[in-house]
């Protein structure tokens, strides 16, 4: 029996309702995004705390302090820095094995021991007594990362009915947003308790027990159950979570599909060698790569250290952060709500102008009034600072954020799927790394050209788009191809043409 039957889909290539079980599944599963985006928005609050920097990071500690230091090189430390990005150097690994196991053994159990490994992960953390206890916790929630982030995506894009895709996809990275709003509050608070970083950095604990326990009442998706011969419980699921009793169409495209991918023993070597995975490929692993030099990461990481740098006190740093974590979530909202809408170009591109203004604006601001030494002097710039960093953060979070992930997790044929999203994944967590680790660094070198840097990163992203990603709204999955790919002007020269 079907509990709590929302609407009937219309116009979709397969017939089914939005369920109660569709719809809790994939918020469940996207409280993985909640794991993913509380350590975002904790790294960067605890690493501007001078507890911890005095426990961990001495030598930083008094640097920031001295009256004569350069202002954009307070925080340049390469064992500081490898406090945030160790974490993806471990997820790169954690996703290429989970990329492989949950072909395997399904989706179901890989969510769970994402749970389980940012749990121990935190744990650590929060007994941390030297550095290599921290970073050891740090690679631990690295796994939980590179399971969850692998794993979440695809989990929902193959519960959710194609016309809805998009929006319950959206939860995912909406719940991310919710994670990094809540650890700029948790840093707000804890920076004023003794040893407070321990409790920012164990809170991660929260998401990853609400992730384990919630992952019991989830269904394994019905093509992962195809795929491994588990024909008649894929069957009954589909049936479950669609509201029907007739699935056949539905299930006959499954049963194709996995037949097809089956048949292929090497994903990889069948992602890499077969021309028409190409376009899927190019485009979703890019995507992640634009996605990360928006810059976005600049700020979710660094921003109570950048605020700092601007000469703002630490509470006032982190206040900031709590206002420009709230845009980010807020504006999400809009994404979830309007992307089956609108589509997912039109906020690409509406996305990428707007971060290219901003950060320009940004950039020009900091090149005029922030000096080598000394704080800046006009009380108004850190505010229009703030102000700018709010309307840059509402365009990435409408936009290249959610999509990000949206888009690589809905256009791979399923032979390769799990392959094809772990390139994604691993560019995500590789960028990523290469930004958690440098940033603060090249902040020290280049100073304020590093923001008109990510407003050319931010064109391009934008004019790739316009001329190369189709759009891939309300489409079916296992359709992709048939209905985009052969029919784009630079895309379809991989396909045989019939």
């Amino acid at each position: 029996m079907v509990m709590g039957v929302m609407d009937i889909e219309e116009g979709a290539s397969f017939p089914a309702k939005t369920t109660f079980q569709v719809v809790m599944c994939s918020i469940i599963a996207a409280v993985g995004g909640l794991m993913f985006g509380y350590d975002i928005g904790i790294s960067g609050g605890v690493t501007s705390m001078d507890t911890f920097l005095i426990k961990f990071f001495h030598h930083v500690y008094e640097k920031k302090h001295r009256v004569h230091e350069n202002n954009y090189c307070k925080f340049d430390d390469q064992l500081l820095q490898l406090f945030t990005s160790s974490l993806y150097l471990a997820g790169i690994f954690a996703s290429l094995a989970a990329s492989y196991l949950s072909r395997r053994f399904g989706r179901k159990p890989i969510i769970m021991s994402a749970s389980a490994f940012f749990l121990f992960g935190a744990i650590l953390n929060f007994f941390a007594q030297e550095l290599g206890m921290l970073i050891g916790g740090r690679i631990l929630l690295g796994c939980g990362i590179g399971f969850g982030n692998q794993t979440v995506p695809v989990f929902i894009s193959e519960i959710a009915p194609a016309r809805i895709r998009g929006r319950l996809n959206l939860t995912f990275q909406f719940l991310i947003t919710i994670g990094i709003l809540a650890a700029s509050y948790v840093n707000f608070l804890t920076s004023m308790m003794k040893d407070g970083w321990r409790y920012s950095l164990g809170g991660a604990a929260v998401p990853a027990l609400i992730l384990l326990i919630g992952s019991f009442f989830i269904h394994e998706t019905p093509a992962s159950l195809i795929e491994r011969g588990k024909d008649e419980e894929g069957k009954r699921v589909l049936r479950k979570i669609r509201g029907l009793v007739d699935i056949e169409l539905e299930f006959n495209e499954i049963k194709r599909a996995t037949e097809i991918s089956n048949k292929v023993k090497s994903p990889f070597k069948e992602l890499f060698t077969n021309r028409e995975n190409r376009p899927p490929l190019v485009c979703g692993t890019l995507l992640q790569f634009f996605q990360q030099f928006t810059g976005i990461n600049v700020v979710m990481f660094y921003a109570p250290v950048l605020f700092q740098t601007m000469g703002s006190g630490n509470n006032a740093s982190l206040i900031s952060t709590v206002v420009t974590n709230g845009v980010n979530a807020v504006a999400t909202i809009i994404a979830v709500v309007m992307v089956d809408r609108l589509g997912r170009k039109f906020f690409l591109i509406e996305g990428a102008t707007q971060m290219t203004a901003t950060q320009i604006s940004i950039g020009a601001l900091l090149l005029k009034h922030l000096h080598l030494l000394g704080p800046i002097t006009s009380h108004s710039v850190p505010l229009i600072v703030l102000i700018l960093i709010c309307i840059y953060v509402s365009g990435f979070a409408w936009s290249w954020g959610p999509l990000g992930w949206l888009v690589p997790s809905e256009i791979y044929p399923l032979e390769v799927r799990n392959a094809g999203y772990f390139c994604a994944v691993a560019m995500n967590m590789v960028c990523t790394f290469v930004i958690g680790q440098f940033f603060l660094s090249a902040l020290c070198r280049f100073r304020s050209a590093l923001f008109f840097f990510f407003a050319v990163m931010n064109v391009i992203m934008g004019l790739f788009v316009i001329f190369f990603l189709p759009e891939t709204k309300g489409v079916p999955i296992e359709d992709m191809a048939e209905q985009r790919w052969k029919k784009h002007w630079h895309w379809r020269k991989y396909f045989k043409q019939n």
